[in-house]
């Protein structure tokens, strides 16, 4: 059976006082409706439309090349009725499907709840998932007969006193037959408070048409909580982050403060995998066994291999790090960079777009672009590769064994054969053949009798 799932996002988020649409800022790194999206996607048999209003060419945007998504426009924003009745001739043959309605700004709405909803709907069944809420302030309520049937559901608005006392609430999330879906839409009024079309007005229809309403009833308030403000979008997140970490310590990860890291994407780890306090990973990261991240580290769409080690404060993005390395403290692997077995970063050192082999060291202070250098180079400290020449790229090749004295600069494109030498505090620009000493030094003169300058008065 086709399952239509209908995701509403047209809201503007007027709290969130921001020129973003509110569907678009981003928990746990990705779109509160990237993370509907993949969840709805992850159903069987589905068919998404979304339906979009303020901001729409920004919203479809950030979702080009999704052609699995039909976009829906709801010009004017009359209520959830009106906007899941701007989806319904996108349906196609709609008797024999369920539409599940999600809402754009739910983003922890889990799978198994979904699926529970979507097994107990039918021709003559509604499901709906509710929330017993401590505080149910501002929130529908559900009302049910001496018999606890649902009968209808209540806009804290539109609710009398008795009803605003009830703690069982309306998440906005249901499914639908979608053959008496369409009638009941046409039949929906506006003579409420907010004068719209409230989507909650077809239980009521549904009870009176002798269908069954099927509840899921969770007391899990993060899973259905929607974003309003910067302020829920906050708590969202870190219980969001909370989850992944107690996740990630069962599976063996060793964490200082579960509550001082961030997951801004999808993070693999391997066995005895240690992490210290602010630690991010962003896109897709993945670490071997034994790896250990130090304390204020970033990681950004990066492999790391077994027994790597990665000191305070160090930067890395879009880099292939391979087993038993040590990075940092300090240092920036720029995109581009490969680390093979046993090579050595230090403090202060970048690297961008640059292969290191096995058992290579740059212990401090250094910047390495665009350059392959083979296995146990020592490139000395305050060495610099000159690859950019104000208009194009050049590449360094270095050979094995080949050592690079402190503050040397190498004037891209030039080769290093293996086991060449190059004294501190020379400029190459020249090849240097194998096993040679190069010097590039200007020749020192002492001036004697030399006067410093003095401050004019």
């Amino acid at each position: 059976m086709t399952v239509n799932v209908v995701i509403l996002a047209a809201g503007k988020g007027t709290r969130m006082n921001s020129e973003r649409p509110k569907v678009l800022h981003q928990l746990g790194g990705k779109p509160m409706l990237e993370h509907v999206v993949n969840t709805a996607v992850s159903l069987p048999d589905t068919k998404i439309h979304v339906v979009i209003g303020h901001a729409a060419e920004s919203v479809r945007a950030h979702f080009a090349g999704q052609d699995s998504i039909d976009w829906v426009l709801q010009e004017q924003q009359l209520g959830t009725g009106h906007a899941v009745a701007q989806a319904m001739p996108h349906l196609g043959s709609t008797k024999e499907s369920i539409v599940l309605v999600l809402c754009g700004d739910v983003p922890l709405i889990s799978r198994a709840s979904l699926e529970d909803l979507i097994c107990n709907a039918g021709p003559d069944t509604l499901s709906l998932l509710t929330l017993n809420a401590p505080d149910p302030k501002g929130l529908g309520r559900i009302i049910r007969d001496r018999q606890g049937k649902v009968t209808a559901i209540v806009e804290e608005k539109d609710a009398n006193d008795d009803q605003r006392r009830i703690s069982e609430i309306n998440s906005g999330i249901m499914a639908l037959p979608a053959a008496r879906l369409t009638d009941w839409l046409q039949q929906l009024g506006n003579d409420n408070r907010q004068g719209e079309y409230y989507l909650t007005d077809i239980i009521a229809m549904a009870v009176a048409a002798g269908c069954h309403i099927y509840t899921r009833t969770i007391d899990d308030d993060y899973e259905v909580q929607g974003v309003n403000d910067k302020v829920q979008l906050s708590r969202l997140e870190r219980h969001y982050q909370r989850r992944i970490a107690e996740q990630l310590m069962k599976e063996g990860v060793t964490m200082a403060d579960p509550g001082r890291i961030d997951v801004r994407g999808n993070l693999t780890c391997g066995r005895d995998v240690v992490m210290d306090v602010n630690v991010i990973f962003e896109g897709q990261v993945s670490l071997g066994d034994n790896v250990h991240i130090g304390p204020n580290v970033t990681i950004k769409d990066a492999t790391l291999g077994n027994d790597t080690v990665i000191l305070a404060n160090t930067v890395i993005e879009s880099a292939t790090i391979a087993d038993q390395c040590t990075v940092g403290p300090f240092a920036r692997l720029r995109p581009g960079t490969l680390l093979s077995d046993g090579v050595k970063v230090g403090n202060f050192v970048e690297i961008k777009n640059s292969t290191l082999g096995r058992g290579s060291k740059a212990n401090h202070f250094a910047y390495i672009g665009d350059a392959d250098l083979g296995e146990s180079v020592n490139v000395g400290a305050g060495t610099i590769f000159c690859n950019y020449d104000g208009v194009n790229k050049h590449r360094c090749h270095i050979g094995n064994n080949v050592f690079i004295g402190s503050n040397s600069t190498l004037v891209a494109p030039v080769n290093i054969s293996a086991g060449a030498f190059v004294a501190a505090g020379s400029t190459i620009n020249a090849d240097v053949p194998e096993n040679d000493l190069a010097i590039g030094r200007g020749k020192q003169r002492n001036i004697s009798g030399w006067k410093r300058p003095t401050r004019k008065q």
